[in-house]
């Protein structure tokens, strides 16, 4: 059965943190809108949702990117977050400000919303490059920590480091890491770890919990927890997943086919 959270937002937001645990990591399918978070949630075994911008995003028509305004973002969490009654955490891209005062405002207002935890990226462009020199970067990281503090909500900070994704260097992804744990993170979002040995060299040289996104021909979800993942989500993936599976169920009816017994699904 699903595991109920407490329902006191500070009781989400803990039980979201606790969850991520290196071995036995946190499993979230990404979903977009307030009937996939309720599907989702009533799955066997689903104990926390994670939202995916980019999944958010094409559901409003607009690019990803923070393609949607920061009242159009909160306002989507906040259908999501009271659709359901486990942690829900939220993907919530570069914050919506330029910089770290304005995070802090706008998590703070993301809180408000019911929010458990989020991701934050460290990319200030739309194709994961360029990268918020490191100071600042940590700095909304700490924002984010201090607007928490501020509603007495200990909101998990799932940190995004860019940095290979976005063509850079080894040793300032592993820098960029410390300083955001430092800074406050609860869990480093690692992209670009792109097999079986650099998952296992993050893991050895990162000093806290790993988040990666996981994928068809990516290592397995068994090994990821072998190796001490603390993390696993999906991003836009599941859209893809749900979008073929919709393309396909409506060529084989439009081809005057049998009906797909998913049309018979009760929600």
């Amino acid at each position: 059965m699903t595991e109920i959270a407490p329902s006191a937002p500070a009781a989400r937001a803990e039980l979201l943190r606790s969850l991520h645990i290196p071995g036995t990591p946190l499993i979230v399918s990404n979903v977009w809108d307030a009937i996939t978070a309720r599907i989702v949630a009533e799955a066997p075994g689903v104990r926390a949702l994670a939202t995916a911008s980019h999944a958010v995003s094409f559901a409003h028509g607009v690019s990803d990117g923070e393609g949607l305004t920061v009242d159009q973002a909160i306002n989507a969490a906040s259908i999501m977050c009271n659709a359901v009654e486990i942690p829900v955490s939220v993907d919530f891209e570069k914050g919506y400000s330029s910089d770290a005062a304005g995070v802090q405002a706008n998590v703070e207002r993301l809180i408000a919303a019911g929010a458990a935890g989020l991701n934050i990226e460290d990319s200030s462009g739309p194709a994961k490059a360029p990268l918020f020199d490191l100071e600042h970067a940590a700095a909304r990281v700490a924002a984010v920590r201090a607007a928490g503090e501020a509603t007495g909500v200990p909101i998990a900070i799932n940190a995004r480091v860019d940095v290979l994704a976005g063509g850079g260097e080894w040793d300032d992804m592993v820098a960029r890491a410390g300083a955001y744990l430092a800074a406050g993170a609860d869990c480093i979002f690692v992209l670009g770890l792109a097999d079986e040995h650099m998952v296992a060299q993050a893991i050895a040289q990162i000093d806290g919990p790993i988040s990666v996104i996981g994928g068809a021909g990516y290592v397995p979800l068994k090994t990821l927890a072998e190796l001490g993942v603390a993390r696993v989500s999906f991003g836009p993936r599941t859209l893809g997943l749900t979008l073929s599976h919709l393309q396909q169920a409506a060529a084989r009816l439009t081809a005057l086919g049998d009906y797909p017994e998913e049309l018979g699904f009760s929600y």
